[in-house]
């Protein structure tokens, strides 16, 4: 027995020595490294490397430095309506009270003030700032406050609901500021730096990189024009307004909005290119509203299945999808289907870049449009001369000495572009793009996407002609709406509305 233990002691004693000895030679060729030092076979290597350096180049601090002080913070200051809560709501009794009082539950509109936040940041040294046009969005009073908490009146030099752009401007001088970037030499993949004041936290900087380009988003206005960058660095409520910064300290961005199904940050947000801020700011400057250009047709990409479906020969240029009755576009001749491929002979990129082009072409200037036309199954190049029109701002203006205008609903002129998104069978009149809640419009009946036809048994065309007639109309006048209405089940209808202008 104690013969047995001894062997058993001895293998196990010889173990233990082998064991350690296997453990505590150095590998041979082919054999893994455990530790940090081992460099003489990078390729098999399994383990962790050591973290590689950061490059000297990404010095955000410097550009923070620099930039930081020019960015502000927003604060606006409107003042809204909303229906007072009493007793009697959501009673029994609601159905009486909207019949007979024309109110729910017998509540009455009670104002109160609002003071929405953003960011946004001097664009020069005599005072001028760019922000988000709907942070300021009619505002009775807007307030600016500086890294060095000075606060400042802002005068409100203009606003472009189509960008979702505001100039405004700071009495002083030798402000810090911040140069608008060319965001077209931004490359996918770029490390851009956003700051600005989520959810009240000032100064806020968050960094990421460009995740595309030239975005075009699904917004409510199809007429809005669009040139977003997508990025990745975090932005959040509050940081509206703020500059995308590249690393040269230039703003090639404004940020905008996000996509997010929770409010905040999930990697995705938009940024208005600096390039399309620069024309907004500079028509803000010279006339205190964007001028812009139309043709007057409803435009497409030429997407790969419209090549194969029309048998386009290219894919550069943009399809004439619809063609408003009475515009530019019709009286010189173009047609449905119709692909323009230059614009006075300089040769059209795509959809953006023809809208882009004309935009920007001063308001009655005669264009030259060269376009593929399909006859007898074969396309032959056509070359029109079409006159611009101005493209109308859409919103119906309050009396700024009176209220009496105040009839809670903005509208559109009504276009074959429109018409052919929101699949309406009526291209003409003028679409109503929103009304507001508790107000005379609404409490009247009027509703989003109606078509307002005639105000006074006179055709409306044009939303300069619907603002003549309500300046022209006193307190405690009607007017008289014919409404054109259409329903999900492809139903359509006609009806009459008044209007009493509030005294």
């Amino acid at each position: 027995m104690k013969k047995t233990i001894w062997i058993a002691l001895t293998c196990f004693t010889l173990g233990l020595i082998t064991a350690g000895f296997v453990l505590l030679s150095p590998p041979s060729n082919g054999v893994v490294g455990h530790t940090a030092e081992n460099t003489a076979f990078p390729s098999t290597n399994l383990y962790a490397q050591e973290t590689p350096r950061i490059n000297p180049g990404l010095d955000f601090t410097t550009i923070v430095d620099r930039v930081g002080p020019a960015v502000v913070k927003v604060v606006a200051e409107r003042i809204e309506k909303r229906q007072s809560r009493n007793m009697f709501d959501n009673s029994p009794f609601d159905d009486f009270w909207r019949r007979f009082f024309d109110s729910p539950g017998g509540g009455q509109d009670e104002e109160y003030r609002a003071f929405p936040q953003g960011t946004g940041f001097l664009i020069s040294a005599d005072g001028y700032v760019l922000t988000n046009n709907h942070i300021v969005e009619n505002a009775v009073k807007v307030t600016i406050g500086t890294i060095e908490d000075m606060e400042y009146n802002a005068e409100i030099i203009g606003t472009d609901k189509l960008t979702d752009l505001a100039l405004l401007r700071v009495k002083g001088e030798n402000f810090p500021f911040i140069t608008l970037g060319d965001s077209d030499m931004l490359r996918v993949g770029e490390w851009v730096l956003a700051i600005g004041n989520p959810w009240g936290l000032e100064h806020t900087v968050t960094a990421g990189i460009v995740s595309a380009k030239a975005r075009q988003l699904q917004l409510d206005d199809p007429n809005a024009y669009q040139d977003f960058i997508q990025t990745d660095a975090a932005i959040n409520q509050g940081n509206s307004g703020g500059p995308l910064v590249n690393l040269k300290g230039e703003a090639v961005g404004i940020n905008s909005i996000i996509y997010s199904a929770t409010g905040g940050n999930i990697g995705i947000g938009f940024s208005i290119s600096a390039n399309l801020a620069k024309s907004v700011v500079r028509s803000l400057k010279e006339n205190g509203r964007v001028i812009r250009s139309i043709i007057g047709v409803g435009i497409y990409p030429i997407t790969k299945q419209y090549q194969d479906a029309l048998g386009i020969p290219t894919r550069k240029g943009a399809i004439v999808g619809s063609v408003t009755a009475g515009g530019p576009a019709e009286k010189a001749g173009l047609k449905r289907y119709d692909v323009i491929t230059k614009l006075n002979g300089l040769p059209v990129d795509d959809r953006t870049d023809l809208r882009f082009k004309i935009a920007d072409i001063k308001p009655g200037t005669t264009i030259e449009l060269t376009i593929l036309r399909k006859e007898d199954k074969k396309f032959a190049e056509k070359i029109f001369k079409i006159k611009l029109k101005e493209l109308e701002s859409g919103e119906v203006k309050e009396d700024d000495e009176s209220s009496k205008t105040d009839l809670g609903f903005s509208v559109d002129g009504m276009t074959g572009a429109i018409a052919e998104r929101l699949n309406f069978e009526i291209d003409k009149g003028l679409i109503v793009t929103d009304v507001t809640n508790y107000s005379v419009a609404q409490r009247a009946g009027l509703r989003k996407y109606d078509v307002i036809l005639e105000i006074n048994q006179q055709e409306l065309n044009s939303v300069k002609e619907l603002e003549k007639i309500l300046k022209a109309a006193k307190s405690g006048d009607t007017l008289l709406l014919l409404v054109h209405r259409e329903y999900r089940n492809t139903q359509s209808d006609e009806f009459f509305i008044t209007l009493r202008i509030p005294e």
